[in-house]
């Protein structure tokens, strides 16, 4: 029985998927349906979260907007995620940066930059 799960897990699974990590930078793009449109909208923050495994695999994503955090959860196989893109990488020491959530100002998004001789 579990093989025929994990088939069928296996077909839901996206070929080419972006390799970021926790504290990385990145513009999720999603796809948004309107009635019988859809367009594409971009969600930008840092990784702050990455948990579960294979079809069940989620990130969580954390952007300061008008003063205000937001966080949103993205499934990483979802088909309403189109691609994830990476614009800055960062080096972190956690799994889990929810301290950024007490934090004002520029220091909320703040996070080092991965130097280009680490990688």
């Amino acid at each position: 029985m579990s093989n025929i799960i994990e088939k069928i897990n296996q077909e839901q699974l996206k070929k080419e998927v972006a390799t970021f990590n926790v504290g990385d930078s990145v513009k999720v793009h999603t796809r948004v349906v309107e009635g019988d449109k859809e367009r594409i909208q971009i969600f930008a923050g840092i990784v702050i979260a990455r948990k579960g495994y294979g079809i069940n695999e989620a990130f969580t994503v954390r952007k300061i907007s008008y003063g205000e955090g937001v966080e949103r959860v993205f499934p990483l196989h979802s088909p309403k995620v189109a691609k994830v893109e990476v614009t800055k990488n960062g080096r972190v020491r956690r799994a889990r940066l929810h301290y950024l959530r007490q934090r004002q100002g520029k220091e909320a998004m703040s996070v080092k930059e991965l130097a280009q001789s680490d990688n």
